[in-house]
């Protein structure tokens, strides 16, 4: 088994409300092969968001912690690059500046002046931006402006590339169009990447690994699904794609069966916050409950 390059330990995650600690994670442990896709799911609530806070140093563990690379994450730093589900980017700079700006504050002492723009254009290029250089926020699309969020992450060269509902804001089209586009970038620069989704299609897509996070409060890591689809993946292939739909009903299986929404009544009333239906499916095609069936998923609690 490859060494783990990034690797959570026993994490515990509580805040002081005035009726006491609130524990939003317990025992949640995960480990992280270096060039690895994966992908955070649950419902709303289960400590997704947490989860990418932590490893990207903007929360301190109550207990347990993050290590990358043999060094434990403390702090924030360039090495764990974030990506929001809005691009805030600088209405102000252009979209050169924005990913300049992030350019100058890491390899301001080890890179050159020219260095630094031709690094900056590749990796606009890289997104497919390179032609929009002096717009401003204001004077491209959502899709476009998160493609240079995307640039600006990945111009710090980060060893971690961390995704909090990248797609989550944009249509479907430019959605289908960016998650092509990230799968051709993590692939051509072997990048490693945790992204936090509700929309399980988009989870089997691009992950090599599904982690399923269980309701909180107190929530942890329920179950890991391992994507064993050959890459490059087309999703038109894959829609019909016997592995693509079992990897799929695993994860609905998880969503809607073994973890159903807080608050859900008897009637079926307050459906589960996850983009993809459930489908209808007959009895001979669905999930298999027993323990003897072959299954996908590992279990973790």
């Amino acid at each position: 088994m490859s060494k783990s390059h990034l690797e959570l330990t026993n994490v515990q995650m509580a805040f002081d409300t005035k009726e006491g600690p609130f524990v939003a994670l317990e025992n949640v442990d995960l480990k992280i092969r270096k060039g690895e896709f994966v992908s955070l799911i649950g419902h709303s609530g289960c400590g997704k968001s947490t989860v990418l806070n932590i490893v990207a140093g903007l929360l301190q563990a109550t207990r347990g912690g993050c290590v990358l690379d043999g060094h434990e994450v403390n702090t924030p730093g360039p090495e764990r690059a974030v990506v929001f589900q809005n691009h805030s980017l600088m209405p102000w700079l252009t979209v050169y500046e924005n990913v300049e700006l992030a350019v100058q504050q890491v390899f301001r002492k080890t890179m050159s002046k020219s260095e630094r723009r031709d690094w900056i254009l590749h990796n606009l290029k890289l997104v497919n931006m390179d032609h929009a250089l002096d717009k401003r926020p204001g004077e491209i699309s959502g899709g476009m402006a998160q493609r240079v969020g995307i640039a600006r992450a990945l111009a710090m060269k980060p060893s971690v590339l961390l995704m909090d509902e990248p797609f989550g804001a944009l249509d479907a089209l430019t959605r289908a169009h960016l998650q092509d586009s990230l799968m051709e970038i993590q692939q051509d620069l072997n990048s490693t990447v945790i992204m936090i989704t509700h929309d399980v299609d988009e989870a089997v897509l691009l992950s090599d690994r599904i982690v399923m996070m269980t309701n909180g409060p107190a929530a942890t890591i329920g179950e890991e699904l391992h994507i064993e689809l050959p890459r490059p993946r087309n999703r038109v292939t894959l829609a019909d794609h016997p592995e693509y739909v079992r990897y799929r009903q695993a994860v609905l299986s998880f969503l809607y069966e073994k973890q159903r929404f807080p608050g859900k009544g008897e009637k079926g009333k307050d459906k589960p916050a996850v983009e993809a239906e459930a489908p209808q499916q007959d009895d001979d095609t669905s999930v298999p409950e027993s323990d003897d069936a072959e299954s996908p998923v590992r279990r973790i609690a």
